[in-house]
């Protein structure tokens, strides 16, 4: 059975989030959360990815979580972009949860493997608040903060592709570690040794009833005389030959 995830793009339309150095959260958050699908679909077998938002649309704290309990996910990740002047990641998950609650266990795998491909910018660790997100949803539930929009080496980092993808990889391999997927298997080469031979295949005799007669060619010309000349030769030296007329 596929596991649901639901990924969270914060904030979008009338609410822009964090905005700095040319950028705003809204765009950032929507761009990375399509990059997880997009990695973890092409990538895992037995996941379906819903998004809490596809467009630049303005959806309440309350809408998220109630799209996510509606789709009775397994796993419900909130993607946002930090400010404030720091640097770095960070991910919370639901301040009243246990360090031995099946959220803290996913997330400390989960944050394991964000790190992995954002080693490029500081740790700052593992965190819990009381996030409206993080308390209204039903199931495990993180929330992710990706540098700091208004701190220019974290916002350049931001405004490259390769960055990006490294951020949504390191999701989209957490969550896949979280929920415990399986990779597609890549399809395999074929390993087909059969040779077509066409319909000339080689054939050394013709079968005719139950006697087999084997035809030898000895040249070809493009004048008859020079073809007399060779059936001649043969016949002389005790061999039957003929003249078979072709044209191609």
């Amino acid at each position: 059975m596929s596991k649901i995830l639901v990924l969270d793009p914060g904030h979008g339309g009338s609410d822009p989030g964090a905005v700095g150095n040319g950028l705003r959260e809204k765009d950032l958050t929507l761009d990375i959360c399509k990059r997880i699908k997009k990695y973890l679909e092409n990538n895992y077998i037995g996941i379906k990815v819903h998004m809490t938002r596809t467009t630049d649309k303005y959806l309440s704290l309350s809408q998220r979580a109630q799209f996510a309990n509606s789709k009775k996910a397994d796993l419900f990740v909130s993607v946002h972009i930090n400010a404030g002047g720091g640097t770095g990641y960070e991910d919370f998950i639901y301040n009243k949860l246990s360090n031995s609650s099946t959220t803290a266990k996913m997330r400390n795998t989960f944050h394991t493997e964000v790190v992995k491909e954002q080693s490029f910018w500081r740790n700052r660790g593992k965190k819990k608040a009381n996030f409206a997100v993080l308390r209204l949803t039903k199931m495990s539930a993180i929330l992710t903060e990706n540098g700091f929009i208004d701190t220019k080496s974290d916002a350049n980092k931001l405004k490259s592709n390769t960055y990006l993808n490294r951020i949504a990889k390191g999701h989209a391999e957490g969550i896949a570690k979280a929920l415990g997927l399986k990779k597609k298997s890549k399809p395999k080469k074929s390993t087909s040794s059969s040779k077509k031979s066409g319909s000339s295949s080689k054939k050394t005799a013709a079968s005719s009833g139950n006697k087999t007669y084997y035809r030898v060619v000895a040249g070809s010309y493009t004048e008859r005389k020079n073809a007399d000349a060779q059936v001649k030769k043969l016949k002389k030296a005790g061999i039957d030959a003929f003249i078979d007329v072709y044209q191609k």
